[in-house]
């Protein structure tokens, strides 16, 4: 089971194709922010669909609209769409911080997000999460970090 951001479909696409090249078996699950579930609505509906410019922390899924081309590769290689809440990625970012020292941009923890708040079954499963970019200005990460319930 793989899980991977969605916002315009790019890293999903290839990291589906990958999957069914490398584990015919697998899995692939995307999550998205709940303001900005345009991909899900499509996944659900069959049909691209386009949103208002979404209102979340994770600004690099800000996209009102799946790619063309990308979404016919999700439509045929991905299980599911999830979505997460921004608090569910304060507290991913937290996380990553804390715990792994690492720096995390909000978009770049929707993966995790979904696995660390349950979103995502994982009990038994062999799982691998996609976590991608550290772009978030240092007052902004402060922020964030500070917001982050338990």
């Amino acid at each position: 089971m793989r899980c991977s951001s969605v916002p315009g479909g790019g890293l999903i696409s290839g990291c589906a194709v990958a999957a069914r090249y490398l584990a015919p078996d697998c899995r692939v699950y995307g999550v998205e922010p709940e303001a900005g579930d345009d991909v899900q609505q499509a996944f659900r509906t069959g049909a691209r669909v386009t949103i208002d410019v979404p209102r979340t922390i994770a600004d690099g899924a800000q996209t009102q609209q799946v790619g063309e081309l990308t979404f016919a590769v999700i439509r045929a290689l991905v299980a599911d769409m999830l979505t997460v809440s921004d608090e569910a990625l304060k507290r991913s970012i937290r996380f990553f911080a804390e715990r792994m020292k690492l720096v995390v941009e909000p978009t770049g923890c929707l993966a995790a997000a979904a696995a660390l708040e349950g979103v995502l079954p994982l009990r038994g499963q062999r799982v691998g999460v996609i976590v991608s970019g550290g772009n978030v200005d240092a007052a902004t990460f402060a922020r964030l970090l500070l917001a982050a319930t338990d």
